[in-house]
């Protein structure tokens, strides 16, 4: 009996360090992070245990719903209601188990007691150690693949990490590590190798949105928030932006990729030589062809831009012909009229799969202009948070994500709902530096 007394005693005192201390919380925030790359149940269940914990650590001091934390809430809710008027229903009951995360993170950590900005950084370290090994991992595999079959297209772009986990989400993901270590005033040989490797890994990945951001970010941080000598850091801008032109010139898989959309974008059906269909030849669509043309032809080829600018066309037609200004088609259930379009138009079948790759127009189709302005919020107040702060790797975080919903449709994935909340509920609970330098004295 008191050795039962005993244990329930310590177990007791362990929930009770809970209640005070973030740590064990923010290990597996860190390991949730970690985890995205790998099958969804690994994610899942890391995501499970770290509602589970940061439940036990609920107190009523402890417990705050900032704004931050409720408009997520909100939008999960907006999710829910629109069920009621949802076109494709089904599609709108799986769409709410996914965004699950929504609710929960959110809500989870409201019950965290307070933690600092120093500790928000053992999350990040943890993460970005851990993506420069998965850098490590992936580019070994290609090398064997490579080195098996002679074929090089097994370090590029979906090749290189498969299309399941997809190129572009990856290399958001790995563009975050790389910035951790970037931002590091005093970098070890390790920091520096892990750097190194991640920023090799994201210009293999072949995003051009992402190395624009990242580009862009690089020229911020050694503009306004490294404290490194002047000479030192134009130095080493210098030598990433060399590094950056160097492989989009002198590495053809890189380089193709980028032509593609310059040579492409203004300029009507030019002939893709890489493409074929066995029948024909196949033309690229430019941009202005993707916002004008009614019909298209099977052998047309639209290059990232113009599909992303067809799509957000054939929202302004279903704005106009269906009654989904405030109320949208849904959660989920927009791809029927999405099919429906590409028949209409005559696109080659391949592109109905596609959803509008556009994080902005994704939520107003589906859930209204209430979703939209949502979004809008959370977003704003994310940005608004990390220039308060002048906390670099937020900003990062924060332009990244904004920039990145014009092209992608972030939460259709699980893998981008979970790195957004997480990443989003970490930035917006975390305590200031500057109050923490106060409580610590």
């Amino acid at each position: 009996m008191t050795l039962i007394y005993n244990y329930l005693q310590l177990a007791w005192l362990k929930i009770s360090n809970l209640r005070t201390d973030a740590g064990a919380q923010l290990f597996l925030a860190a390991v949730v992070l970690t985890s995205i790359p790998l099958k969804f149940a690994y994610s899942s269940i890391a995501t499970i245990l770290l509602a589970v914990l940061c439940l036990l650590s609920f107190t009523r001091t402890n417990f705050k719903l900032t704004l931050s934390l409720a408009l997520p809430i909100l939008f999960y809710v907006l999710m829910t209601v629109s069920a009621a008027w949802s076109i494709d229903y089904g599609a709108t009951l799986n769409g709410l188990r996914k965004d699950l995360v929504f609710l929960i993170i959110p809500f989870a950590f409201s019950c965290l007691p307070a933690y600092s900005s120093q500790q928000l950084q053992g999350v990040f370290r943890f993460y970005s150690f851990g993506f420069a090994a998965y850098a490590i991992f992936f580019i070994g595999v290609a090398l064997v693949t490579f080195l098996s079959t002679g074929d090089n297209s097994a370090f590029f772009y979906h090749n290189l990490v498969t299309i399941e986990r997809n190129a572009i989400y990856m290399s958001v993901f790995a563009s975050f590590a790389l910035f951790y270590f970037i931002s590091l005033p005093q970098k070890q040989t390790i920091e520096k190798a892990a750097l190194a490797i991640l920023a090799v890994f994201v210009l293999l990945l072949s995003s051009k949105s992402v190395i624009f951001i990242d580009a862009v970010l690089v020229v911020v941080f050694y503009s306004f928030f490294s404290k490194v000598p002047k000479s030192v850091r134009y130095l080493t801008l210098i030598s990433l932006l060399l590094f950056l032109a160097f492989s989009l010139v002198f590495v053809k898989n890189i380089r193709e990729r980028f032509l593609l959309e310059y040579e492409t974008a203004f300029v009507d059906n030019t002939l893709n030589t890489t493409i074929g269909n066995g029948q024909g030849k196949v033309y690229n669509i430019s941009l202005h062809q993707a916002w004008n043309m009614d019909k298209f032809e099977q052998n047309h080829f639209f290059p990232g831009t113009a599909l992303r600018i067809y799509q957000t066309r054939i929202f302004g037609e279903m704005l106009q012909e269906d009654a989904i200004f405030f109320k949208g088609y849904g959660l989920e259930a927009s791809q029927s009229k999405i099919v429906a379009k590409a028949n209409e138009h005559g696109l080659y079948n391949g592109y109905a799969e596609f959803n509008f790759h556009n994080q902005y127009v994704q939520t107003f189709a589906e859930l209204g202009v209430f979703g939209f302005l949502l979004l809008l919020a959370m977003l704003f107040l994310n940005m608004r948070n990390a220039i308060k702060r002048a906390d670099f790797l937020h900003i990062v975080f924060a332009l990244s994500i904004i920039v990145l919903f014009l092209t992608e449709s972030f939460f259709c994935r699980q893998r981008g709902l979970i790195f957004f909340t997480v990443l989003y509920c970490l930035f917006n609970t975390a305590l200031p530096a500057s109050k923490t330098n106060i409580e610590e004295k």
